[in-house]
This record gives C-alpha cells, sequence and structure tokens, in this order.
C-alpha cells in the first residue's frame, strides 16, 4: 500500500485542527454531548483502568498492559499524547497482543464523530477522545487501560462513570496554568477521576501534600484504596525485583524499561491490574517485566539516520520528560548508568516555553558536562534554542544553542577526543522525542 493511501487518518485530523480550536477547554459539557449523539460508547466498555498523574501514567499504561496481555487477554490502550503517528493512541485488542488502529479504520471512526459533532465548537483532543471511545465500544476486549491526557476532574477522558480502578500515579508541579501552582492543587484535579464506591491506586508520591490530598477523596468517596508504601510496596534487591503486598511477595525481574523508578511504576500497576479484578500471578507479572514497551522514554535510540552521526561507540537515549519531576527521575536513570559503565553525559534539548526549563535543567546539575539547546519545530510553543541555552546555563550547566539535533551530535562528533565514547541524552519534550524518532527512520511500531 502507498503512502498515500495510508494516512487517511492524518488527513482527516488535519480537516479538524483547521476547524477547530488548539489547545485543551477543559470541560465536560461538549463531551458528553457528542457521545450521547453517538449512543453512549463510553458506557459500553470493558473493564477500565483509568490512570492519572504527572509523571510515570504512561508507564504505568505499559504495564498494566503487559499484565493484562501475559495473562491471555485482550485489552485496549489508550495513551497520548503520540510520538510519530496519530494511531500510536489506540491500541486495538488482540490475544496476546494488541495493535495500533488500522489507518482506514481510525479514518473512518474520526469521520463519523465529526459527523455527529454537526460542526459545533469542540478540541481536537475531545473528537479523538470520542473517537477512542467507538472505537473500544465496537471491539471486543477483556479490558481498557485509558490514560488521562491532562489534569482528570475536566479531561475529556473523565466521562468514565464506573472504572474497574482509577489509578494516580506521582504529582508534581506541570501544567500550572491549567491545574494551580501548588502540588495540591494539581492533586485535586487529578483526584477528580475518583468515583464514588469504585477502587482506587495511588502510586508512590514524591510529596506528602499530594498523598493527604488523594487518600482524603477517597475516603471522602467510600472508595477501597491500595497505597504505595502501605498496602503495598516494591524494591530491588540482588538484581532483582521485589513486589510485596498482602498476598504476599513476588521475585520478579527488573523491569524492561530503565530506571529505578520504573520498580515503583510496575508496582502500581500490578496492584491497579489486582484492584480491578483481574489475575496478575507470578509468571504473567515475570513476563510483563520482560516485554513491557514505553517508546521515546528512557529508550535507546535504534539504528537510524540520526543515531549514526553521534560519536562512535556513543550510547544514545531518548525521553519524552518535560518537567523537574520528570528530571529529577531521568538524572536518576542516567547516574544508575553511569554506575554500572561510566561515560561522560552531554544533553541535547528541546523544551516548550509553558515548562519550567531551569528546574528540569537543575536535575542534571554536577552530572551533564555540556548541554546543546535546540529548537522543536513540531510545536508553536517551541522555546527558541537560545532562551533556552540561557536557561540551561541559569541551572548551573554549560550550554550552547544549536539549530538542530543533528547538527548537535555532529558537532560532539566532530569535537569528541576523548578515551570513552560519551552517553547522549536527547529530551526535554516529547514533540522533540518524536521528531527524532521520524528523522531517525524508527518510529514506534
Amino acid at each position: 500500500m502507498s503512502d498515500a493511501a495510508e494516512n487517511l487518518a492524518d488527513r482527516a485530523i488535519d480537516r479538524l485542527m483547521a476547524l477547530h480550536p488548539k489547545g485543551f477547554d477543559l470541560s465536560l459539557e461538549r463531551i458528553t454531548r457528542l457521545l450521547g449523539r453517538l449512543g453512549d460508547p463510553h458506557l459500553r466498555l470493558p473493564p477500565v483502568i483509568h490512570v492519572a498523574g504527572t509523571n510515570g501514567k504512561g508507564s504505568a499504561t505499559a504495564f498494566s498492559r503487559a499484565l493484562i496481555e501475559a495473562e491471555g487477554r485482550s485489552v485496549h490502550v489508550h495513551t497520548s499524547p503520540h510520538l510519530v503517528n496519530w494511531r500510536e493512541r489506540f491500541r486495538l485488542a488482540a490475544p496476546g497482543n494488541g495493535r495500533l488502529v488500522d489507518d482506514a479504520v481510525l479514518a473512518e471512526a474520526i469521520e463519523r464523530v465529526a459527523e455527529a459533532n454537526r460542526g459545533e465548537t469542540i478540541t481536537v483532543f475531545e473528537i479523538l477522545t470520542a473517537t477512542m471511545f467507538l472505537l473500544f465500544s465496537e471491539h471486543p476486549a477483556d479490558a481498557a487501560v485509558i490514560e488521562v491526557g491532562l489534569g482528570g476532574r475536566f479531561d475529556a477522558t473523565n466521562v468514565i462513570r464506573a472504572p474497574a480502578v482509577s489509578v494516580i500515579m506521582p504529582i508534581s508541579l506541570d501544567h500550572e496554568a491549567y491545574l494551580g501552582d501548588r502540588v495540591e492543587l494539581i492533586a485535586a484535579e487529578k483526584a477528580g477521576i475518583i468515583k464514588s464506591g469504585h477502587p482506587v491506586v495511588i502510586g508512590a508520591q514524591p510529596s506528602d501534600a499530594a498523598l493527604d490530598v488523594l487518600v482524603a477523596t477517597a475516603e471522602r468517596l467510600g472508595c477501597p484504596t491500595t497505597i504505595y508504601g502501605q498496602d503495598f510496596l516494591a524494591y530491588e534487591e540482588n538484581g532483582r525485583m521485589v513486589y510485596q503486598d498482602g498476598d504476599g511477595l513476588l521475585d520478579l525481574p527488573l523491569p524492561r524499561l530503565a530506571g529505578r523508578h520504573q520498580v515503583a511504576n510496575a508496582a502500581a500497576a500490578i496492584a491497579a491490574v489486582k484492584a480491578a479484578g483481574m489475575p496478575a500471578g507470578l509468571a504473567a507479572a515475570e513476563k510483563a517485566m520482560m516485554s513491557v514497551a514505553w517508546p521515546g522514554r528512557m529508550q535507546r535510540l535504534p539504528q537510524g539516520r540520526l543515531s549514526g552521526l553521534a560519536p562512535e561507540g556513543a550510547e544514545v537515549w531518548i525521553d519524552g520528560g518535560h518537567n523537574p519531576g520528570a528530571g529529577i527521575v531521568i538524572a536518576e536513570a542516567l547516574t544508575e548508568q553511569e554506575e554500572r559503565f561510566a561515560r561522560p553525559l552531554f544533553l541535547i534539548s528541546g523544551m516548550l516555553n509553558t515548562k519550567d526549563q531551569t528546574g528540569y535543567f537543575r536535575a542534571f546539575n554536577g552530572i551533564a558536562r555540556h548541554v546543546y539547546t535546540v529548537p522543536v519545530t513540531s510545536s508553536d510553543a517551541g522555546a527558541s534554542n537560545a532562551e533556552l541555552a540561557a536557561r540551561a546555563a541559569e541551572a548551573g550547566l554549560s550550554a550552547e544553542p544549536v539549530n538542530s539535533v543533528a547538527n548537535a551530535l555532529m558537532l560532539l562528533r566532530d569535537t569528541w577526543s576523548g578515551d570513552i565514547a560519551p552517553r547522549v541524552l536527547i529530551g526535554g519534550s516529547l514533540y522533540l522525542v518524536g521528531e527524532v524518532l521520524r528523522e531517525n527512520g524508527t518510529p514506534p511500531d
């Protein structure tokens, strides 16, 4: 099939982008009206694991999917944003291993949703969320894992009335313009996905203030609540992951996803799947830890057009984390890599102008030798590379602006003279990671 025949969904979404406002307009009125015209598909879903949080919700979604499929069950998965192709947001169930929705199937569903909207004011994210509900209601599955887009209380996914479990992953400052400038305010927005009487799993929280808000909300709504550090936990021991809850211990391989923080993310997923009433036995958990995949998050850049520009023997990693909390866990993951095999660390960073850039860079103070800052060309909100270099310097890092990732890699290659090849992290934005995977010729499957 030709490329032209494979981008029906892209063309449909481009038409919507021209008709409807960009960004977010947090409300449930429009999505509820639209879903009503479609016959309320959100009320005809398999058991739903609904996942919110500032950091780690994508990983928890990936682990949940891996666990359910390892038990031989089928699961739909919704994530956002995508990295390269809109289809990445919609994974439809298939026995043992789901698949990204076919282009023609997605395009046809989008057209039905747009027709039902009748040209009324709405955001593209709301139309795509309604498309997700329509697709998930029309294809059979044993479960669905649905990731919140932004916040929780007024996110378009929050029309789910009776989740099998609501999962709240670590909360920190991000999207302050929409969610508030204090962590407890953000926690209150995330807690909006908690539904009266339905199970809640609370992942490892870096802030007691956030944890207090989540627990208070769950208690007020009479929800069975499972809390990391109280009702379940996980830790690394002798190169293994040990998961513990009221049912006992699971001795597991370390998660395939890089970073110690993934142990806690995996634990939250195990707790969530169990709280949703689905099995998560030892054999399935072992398989899930070894098979889980989450593109663009502490991922080694595959061999491709861009990776070939790095210094010979260099390690090149990509990660879309873009706030101070993400910076901390990424820096910790890179420190783990340093403990295993020491290499000089260089950053190639692009960020949006809506993010706390200095806070993100501060996490790498003392571990990164130098930062090449690059523009993010796929977003209107991309910060200039000169501005970003100033923010990195403000955080105490040596930095210089470069006009592209390719040029940054070539500059590093041409100036590098050390005996040990460097380690390179390309990150600071999911938009940038998507650009890198596209230019490298290695988009997510």
